[in-house]
């Protein structure tokens, strides 16, 4: 019997491409692509959050290929339309909701107290001046959520042990998590960014949420208020951004993601009250593991039943 070929959109840690092997044959995507006499048909591409899987690529795949397994909770990188055309099934990995939630918090927490540019000046000798340096009060402050899935849900579970007022912003209300976390509904954006401290961003990037924060909204928040993003980056016009941090329009920012990853606005490099990560709100061991077996489950159930667990729509 032939073993079904799963192409890989990149190389793959090696725990990961050895859980998969049980599945059927892997081959990198320079390679497992071409068609060649006698190989295996490919059945499923692999992707991470990073690889673009745009409608050019999709039309590219071979007829047989029936499953995108994305391994991410965002498929924003993935042209859900161009594959449900084709009649390609769209999974992803929705179980990184605490451990990004954990992230968010850090930032948050290192964002308002200035833990960067504190360390920064330690590591060069000016105790003095990191010493000198005030940041803002976390606890008792408000809280706003843009996004309450997953992930916002468990970043108001985690700011509640902090006592703080929480509210939340998204196109549906939300009571059953209302009644568990304490937090408030906003039907409308400014009226949560208007009353917010600190605004974190936890929802999805889709054609209505691109550059949500840019210049006009980012003028109906606090004057000094906090941003953190562990969403996605283009929820945010960096360029905006970084000249509302510059003039103290806002107060600081934690981010984890941007606009133009890998790269990161330049204006952003050379600002002190801003704490920049690499992506990684799922990077724990335990997360990245859990994510390699709920993708390999996906799989799994696509070769046994014709469709993945976590089935993706336009």
């Amino acid at each position: 019997m032939v073993k079904p070929l799963i192409v890989l959109a990149r190389q793959l840690p090696g725990p990961f491409v050895q859980l998969l092997s049980q599945f059927g044959e892997l081959a990198v995507a320079a390679d497992g692509l071409r068609s060649e006499p006698g190989s295996s048909a490919a059945r499923i591409y692999v992707s991470t959050a990073v690889d673009a899987v745009d409608a050019g690529l999709i039309e590219r795949l071979p007829a047989s290929v029936g499953l995108v397994a994305n391994v991410g909770v965002g498929i924003d990188n993935i042209d859900l339309a161009a594959a449900e055309a084709r009649g390609i099934w769209v999974s992803n990995t929705p179980i990184v909701a605490e451990d990004t939630a954990d992230l968010t918090m850090a930032l948050l927490l290192a964002a308002c107290r200035r833990l960067s540019r504190s360390e920064r000046l330690l590591r060069s000798g000016d105790w003095a001046l990191a010493q000198g340096l005030t940041g803002q009060r976390v606890h008792g402050k408000t809280l706003g959520i843009i996004g309450f899935g997953a992930i916002g849900q468990a970043v108001a579970r985690r700011a509640t042990g902090f006592e703080m007022n929480i509210v939340y912003h998204g196109p549906n209300r939300k009571t059953a998590a209302e009644e568990t976390t304490g937090a408030d509904y906003r039907a409308s954006l400014g009226a949560l960014l208007a009353e917010s401290d600190i605004v974190s961003l936890n929802c999805p990037l889709t054609a209505s949420t691109h550059h949500l924060l840019n210049a006009e909204t980012m003028a109906q928040m606090k004057p000094g208020a906090v941003l953190v993003n562990t969403g996605r980056g283009a929820l945010v016009d960096e360029a905006a951004l970084a000249a509302a941090l510059a003039s103290g329009q806002l107060g600081a920012a934690g981010l984890d993601v941007f606009e133009f990853e890998p790269n990161v606005t330049p204006a952003l490099l050379e600002l002190d009250n801003v704490t920049l990560l690499p992506h990684i709100g799922s990077a724990t061991a335990e997360c990245r593991m859990d994510m390699a077996l709920r993708a390999a489950a996906n799989i799994e159930a696509f070769l046994a039943d014709g469709k993945p667990l976590d089935i993706c729509k336009a």
